[in-house]
């Protein structure tokens, strides 16, 4: 049985795996800028002996990325990652996921072979959606373990924030992300809970309140003047207060609550808003608010 070891607890690691053209790349130099040693593809039967190298060299922040080129170990790694935290370094593990339409055009547009497409010595070939399914079967278990960002319609620029932001917020049991969205663009990948609020009061047809958004003040108020918005947070916030403390009992480290409604500029980002703030002062908090923020980033 592993004990907790006094001098892991100085290290920080993070653990990029996910879907092939999900953006790891992208992921990692984002982890690069902001001060990790990152290595790509390790193999799953080196990550124990890089740890222990990497701690001999006292280095206090590492990322590691982990794909399905390395499948036939990959198995290996939930156990991995439970004993080297059961030894008390501190690891986030995050899961990059994007739907197979996207993965598709994204392997189409670069003109990439999958890593899977290529089934013997022979040179048979999978058909790209083949290549892809069955990817994802071999990384169920890794993603279950996972906290999941889904960059299906994210830019680069959004997907470094979001990154950065996960790996900036405090060492937490259970971290719970509230995330607004459009239907119209889809459901995110990486939510947990889904909350359809397109039943409400829409601001986008008064006139006055169209251009601005559930963030400002004169949106907030006219939601709030409405019993069914009031009702809608009530029992959203009744429903993660009863399940969220079995969540942790499960050993869960993320928890992410998505908040949809027409266009995802009003409704859901309100929610989203008054949600953050009604769970911050006993669980730790991250929200995102994923058709804003798209307007707020640069094009990479």
């Amino acid at each position: 049985m592993n004990t907790p070891n006094p001098a892991m607890t100085s290290m920080e690691m993070v653990l990029i795996t996910g879907m092939s053209g999900s953006g790891k790349s992208v992921a990692l130099r984002a982890l690069e800028d902001a001060g990790y040693y990152c290595v790509d593809n390790l193999p799953p039967e080196l990550l124990e002996s890089f740890v222990a190298l990497e701690h001999k060299h006292k280095a206090s922040r590492v990322a590691i990325a982990m794909d399905v080129r390395s499948a036939a170990s990959l198995p290996l790694v939930p156990k991995q990652l439970l004993a080297l935290q059961a030894q008390g370094m501190a690891i986030k593990s995050i899961f990059l996921d994007a739907s197979t339409d996207t993965l598709v055009r994204r392997f189409s547009e670069t003109r990439r072979m999958h890593p899977l497409s290529r089934v013997n010595a022979c040179d048979t070939h999978r058909a790209l959606v083949e290549a892809i399914e069955h990817e994802r079967e071999l990384l169920a278990e890794i993603r279950e373990q996972a906290q999941v960002i889904d960059t299906s319609i994210i830019r680069s620029s959004q997907l470094q924030t979001y990154l950065k932001t996960l790996v900036a917020a405090p060492a937490s049991r259970l971290t719970l992300v509230f995330e607004s969205f459009a239907f119209k663009r889809g459901v995110p990948l990486d939510a947990d809970y889904v909350f359809d609020v397109r039943m409400l009061p829409n601001p986008h047809y008064e006139s006055h309140l169209r251009s601005l958004t559930g963030r400002d003040q004169p949106v907030a108020d006219y939601l709030r003047s409405h019993p069914e918005v009031t009702d809608m947070f009530s029992s959203i916030e009744n429903f993660l207060g009863q399940w969220l403390p079995a969540l942790l009992r499960d050993q869960r480290s993320y928890v992410t609550v998505a908040i949809g409604c027409t266009g995802g500029q009003h409704r859901s980002v309100y929610l989203v808003e008054v949600l953050t703030l009604a769970f911050a002062a006993n669980w730790q908090t991250l929200k995102r608010h994923r058709e804003l923020d798209a307007l707020h980033q640069h094009p990479t």
